[in-house]
């Protein structure tokens, strides 16, 4: 029986990057009152005997122009990949639990939904998950489909979902526009390539969620603007980032806060090598970790080098950090290393409480970045510290459910549930559907 979803209330953004408002223009409660195309209407079964691909295609075909499809409680099977194209006003409630058939090898993604608008996707007993079995692949160095890819999508959320597993990518937002993501977990092997979620486009809200993975926790990719990522947990992750990136590269307005992130190899990354373009009016602010291997790295050396000279940086600060390093004396807890020919400027550390520092021809204020003063020169500078400044973090502040020990690439990850905070001391914005 459906449940009718409770409309939520979208809070107001303080001196957010977001221009705008983001999510859908209609609620699901509304969409649900026009039609409801509930899937076992369509073949569906939810004991896991067929293949919900076809019945959710059809269920699809029936409300994309104004309407809920409804998956209800149960266990599904997918078996055949769903692509959900065009349409408005439309919304899909997964309450139930997808499974990827075993049998079945196809890359791509297992829901792909494209060129769409006025659209929310979510579980109202904040219980719905999509498990990817991704171990059958990772178990042999391979990689399957992504679990869901957003294309070309304008005023969207997702919200009160669980992606176990995936055999690639979880979450890919790719030049979308006035979305909102919140309240999910998103729970993976310690494998790389299994990003959490990327996002590329403009106008996007992400906050509270978990990311355990072996890559990107969330991740910004060019193009990109007006991005604003808060109270996020990196529970044994990649760690959150900004790239790669290369030639042509347009990212601006983007601001992190409130990022825990636990036993993971960074706490926050931009990268690069050559390229060309610029990355501006960026804040990182609030930033607890512990155990990572990487903490604030700004690296335009990393990876496979691009055509040209390097992208310009300028009007980047990072305020509020505290953490401690895996090993401090290896890796540089503060790496900012720019181009050499093209310098980063105006960029500003305030409160950045890590360990030994690396900078290379970056200006700006706080460790060691140089004044910007005239001819703008190429440098490189490290000071090492081997003992414990006075200032010093100290994880007192911890978040419960910390992952101390990776996934396993063999085995199948089991479904979590999703918490009521990603980051201490903060609630959520939004109330779990299943506590409304």
């Amino acid at each position: 029986m459906l449940v009718t979803p409770l409309i939520a209330l979208l809070p107001a953004i303080a001196a957010a990057q977001v221009s705008g408002t983001v999510g859908p223009r209609t609620s699901a409660s509304a969409k649900a009152a026009e039609k409801v195309c509930n899937v076992l209407d369509y073949g569906a079964s939810a004991n896991s005997t067929n293949d919900i691909g076809p019945p959710l295609k059809e269920a699809f075909q029936d409300c994309q122009t104004g309407g809920l499809v409804y998956i209800p409680e149960g266990n599904y099977l997918l078996s055949s990949w769903v692509s959900l194209v065009y349409g408005s006003g439309w919304a899909l409630q997964l309450d139930g639990i997808i499974y990827r058939d075993k049998n079945v090898t196809d890359g791509g993604n297992m829901i792909f939904i494209e060129h769409t608008n006025d659209i929310e996707i979510f579980s109202n007993n904040s219980a719905g998950a999509i498990q990817g079995y991704g171990y059958l692949f990772h178990e042999q160095d391979e990689y399957g489909p992504r679990i869901l890819r957003l294309n070309n999508v304008t005023d969207f959320s997702v919200h009160d979902l669980i992606l176990v597993d995936s055999p690639a990518y979880f979450l890919n937002l790719v030049e979308s526009y006035n979305g909102e993501v919140y309240n999910m977990v998103i729970r993976g092997a310690s494998m790389g390539g299994l990003d959490g979620i990327d996002i590329s486009g403009a106008n996007y809200w992400i906050h509270d969620v978990e990311v355990t993975n072996g890559d990107e926790c969330v991740t910004v990719k060019s193009p990109s603007a007006n991005v604003r990522v808060e109270n996020v947990f990196c529970n044994h992750s990649g760690g959150c980032a900004m790239g790669s990136l290369g030639t042509d590269t347009n990212i601006s307005n983007i601001e992190y806060e409130n990022i825990y992130t636990y036993n993971s190899t960074q706490m926050y990354m931009i990268k690069s090598n050559g390229g060309n373009g610029t990355v501006t009016n960026c804040s990182f602010k609030n930033f607890i970790g512990y155990s990572n291997a990487y903490m604030l790295d700004l690296d335009t050396y990393w990876g496979d080098q691009s055509d040209g000279d390097g992208i310009k940086y300028e009007n980047i600060g990072f305020e509020n950090w505290k953490g401690t390093s895996s090993n401090g004396i290896q890796r540089s807890p503060i790496r900012i290393l720019c181009p050499d020919e093209n310098p980063c400027t105006n960029i500003t550390l305030t409160a950045v409480e890590l360990w030994t520092d690396e900078c290379s021809s970056a200006y700006g204020e706080g460790e060691c970045l140089r004044q910007q003063n005239g001819t703008l020169a190429s440098y490189s500078f490290t000071t090492t510290i081997t003992s414990v400044p006075v200032t010093a973090y100290s994880p007192t502040t911890t978040m419960p459910g910390l992952i101390s020990t990776s996934m396993d690439t063999t085995t199948s990850i089991p479904i979590p549930t999703i918490p009521t905070s990603f980051f201490p001391g903060a609630s959520a914005y939004s109330t779990l559907m299943a506590n409304m």
